[in-house]
């Protein structure tokens, strides 16, 4: 039995330059961090041929290609996993919905789980590029290609994307600044789920319109890097805020009237900056807050439930490995 252990992710800034349809003509650049919120993965040998898939509802089928899961399904397909196993997904917290990665998370998961199942060490770029062949070309999701390559790696990332290459960075913070950091960052559910597809569908038609202001969001995700070097965190928050303005034009359904009371209401309570996580339409608020402030964000966002976290070092790993019989 193999256990894989997958961190979900908080993207701060240049969401939307990691569009394929976006950077490859004009490249792109995204900060992002996994945090302690997890997808596990469970591959277990079975007896028989069967195939077991357990998810929000449960599979049992005889083929690969019968799997109606399209992450399992194609996972099995390119890690050559044929038949006789029984797959697991669980999640820390709900697993679509909320703007953290999950579904690039999952990919990740499986395809590390199975590929150890299978007796293949495989590097994390691997993993992300997988995922990324999974999600985009064979499952022809809307999404960029950050999510994928954060739930790889993990830490704390500048992730770049040019014509043909993405290059994944550590920022070199030293850990001080990165626990203040996480200290001044506070998570909120919006209690609204959205589906993603929708946004992301409109976002992605709307790429040659809204170029300047994909521009500006790259531009602030360069900034944001150089100003986390010089220590700067009341600028970075600042331009968290600046970003989500950005991002907020992107499509239509990335805020609405509720979303954007919460988040004012959050800035009148002391918050510096934030956006809503991921697409946008729901899921989670992050906001960066000053400890002094955090009380009256509580209070002012009373009626939403707050999820404490921190950033996560590791990306994708196996956490629990029995081996398989012969």
């Amino acid at each position: 039995m193999i256990v894989v252990r997958t961190p979900l992710r908080i993207s701060f800034l240049g969401g939307g330059t990691d569009f394929p349809d976006y950077y490859r003509d004009h490249g792109g650049l995204v900060l992002s961090t996994a945090i302690d919120k997890y997808i596990y993965v469970i591959v277990k040998q079975r007896f028989d041929n069967m195939i077991y898939v357990n998810y929000s509802r449960k599979e049992i089928v005889e083929n690969v290609d019968e799997i109606q899961h399209e992450l399992v399904r194609e996972a099995m397909h390119i890690t050559g996993v044929k038949r006789g196993v029984e797959i697991t997904t669980l999640a820390d917290v709900p697993s679509s919905g909320t703007g953290l990665g999950s579904s690039s998370t999952v990919t990740v998961g499986l395809l590390q789980a199975l590929y150890s199942y299978s007796g293949q060490l495989v590097t994390a770029e691997t993993l992300a590029r997988n995922a990324c062949e999974i999600e985009i070309d064979r499952c022809e999701k809307p999404i960029g290609v950050q999510d994928q390559y954060i739930a790889a790696y993990g830490g704390f990332r500048a992730i770049s994307f040019e014509k043909d290459a993405v290059t994944v960075s550590k920022l070199g913070l030293n850990d001080e600044l990165i626990r203040r950091l996480n200290r001044n960052m506070m998570l909120f559910y919006t209690n609204i789920t959205r589906p993603s597809e929708s946004i992301l569908v409109e976002q992605r038609e709307n790429i040659s319109e809204r170029e300047d202001s994909l521009a500006g969001l790259r531009e602030l995700a360069v900034q944001a890097r150089d100003c986390l070097k010089r220590g700067d965190l009341s600028e970075f928050g600042n331009m968290l805020h600046n970003g989500w303005e950005l991002k907020r034009g992107l499509a239509s359904g990335v805020s609405n009237q509720n979303l954007d009371d919460l988040y004012n209401a959050s800035r009148k309570a002391g918050a510096i900056g934030g956006k809503i996580a991921g697409a946008g339409g729901g899921g989670f608020l992050l906001l960066y807050a000053p400890l002094a402030a955090q009380d009256n964000v509580r209070n002012a966002l009373s009626n939403l439930r707050e999820l404490p976290f921190l950033f996560e070092r590791d990306g994708s790993r196996v956490v629990f490995d029995l081996g398989r019989s012969k």
